[in-house]
């Protein structure tokens, strides 16, 4: 694959992006969404957001909307 990867992680702050990584692993991608949780889950307004570009889905998000 070429590119920066398919697995998009963004950490965003009071809706303004922070931090974002790409991966071409899923299962890599889904543990850095762990650690990215642990450790910036309490930067005030914190969001985590792990997406997959292939199918322009959302694999998983932090905190979970209801």
């Amino acid at each position: 694959m070429s590119g920066p990867g398919r697995y998009h992680l963004l950490l965003t702050s009071g809706g303004r992006p922070v931090q974002h990584g790409w991966w071409s692993v899923e299962v890599i991608a889904r543990d850095k969404f762990r650690r990215w949780v642990g450790e910036y889950g309490g930067m005030p307004g914190a969001r985590v957001t792990l997406a997959d570009e292939g199918t322009a889905g959302v694999l998983a998000a932090w905190p979970e909307q209801s």
